[in-house]
């Protein structure tokens, strides 16, 4: 490696060191504040950056908490799409359609997991008519819709999709049944444990939309 390719290498991994750091405190100030508290500054300092550190990479706040959210619900910063990452690959590669519902409601419980705390923050202030958390709600949704229709054009493709729910039917059934505001209200509102909820997700989905 030439002394230029070393220096690049080394500056590309401090850029994607520093983002993490960004990203990092982002979401700990989000999650314990709000996003209406929160500050590009009070990332920047948080995260030990200066606060023309944060607009450069970012922008924007709106952009900066999409980022939060993209990188917590993958559980990383891997540019891998959700498709390829083992979670939803497991859906794929079940023998039946039970199975690959019991998987696929395996993944949405690590996701709430992982996004449950953020996203209740940021769902609340979309509810309160914060303009760019709406147009962030909107996103999310659109986003869950497309993981939702995935799943059932698999089901349907492998002959697990139960006869007279049509694919439309069944992908409003899975974008429903996976929201984040489910996840909260049985988890967070009603006390359920992670287990309960991957447990009565996986039966209902199945109950729905398995082949019989």
């Amino acid at each position: 490696m030439t002394r230029r390719a070393y220096d690049n290498t080394r500056r590309a991994e401090q850029a994607r060191a520093t983002r993490r750091r960004v990203l990092n405190s982002a979401r700990e100030l989000l999650s314990e504040q709000g996003p209406a508290a929160v500050t590009m500054r009070d990332v920047a300092t948080h995260a030990g950056v200066s606060a023309e550190t944060v607009y450069k990479t970012f922008r924007t706040k709106a952009a900066l908490i999409k980022d939060v959210y993209d990188v917590t619900l993958a559980g990383d910063d891997e540019p891998i799409p959700m498709i390829d990452r083992p979670e939803i690959q497991a859906v794929f590669a079940a023998s039946g359609p039970r199975e690959k519902l019991a998987r696929y409601a395996h993944a949405a419980r690590r996701i709430g997991e992982r996004t449950g705390p953020l996203l209740a923050k940021l769902l609340a202030g979309a509810r309160g008519g914060d303009p760019e958390l709406a147009a962030f709600r909107e996103t999310t949704n659109q986003e869950r819709m497309i993981g939702a229709g995935g799943i059932v054009h698999h089901l349907a493709e492998t002959g697990g999709l139960r006869a007279g729910v049509s694919p439309e039917r069944a992908t409003d059934i899975v974008w429903t049944l996976i929201a984040p505001e489910v996840y909260e209200l049985l988890v967070s509102d009603r006390g359920w444990s992670a287990d309960d909820y991957e447990q009565w997700l996986a039966q209902t989905l199945a109950d729905a939309l398995a082949a019989r």
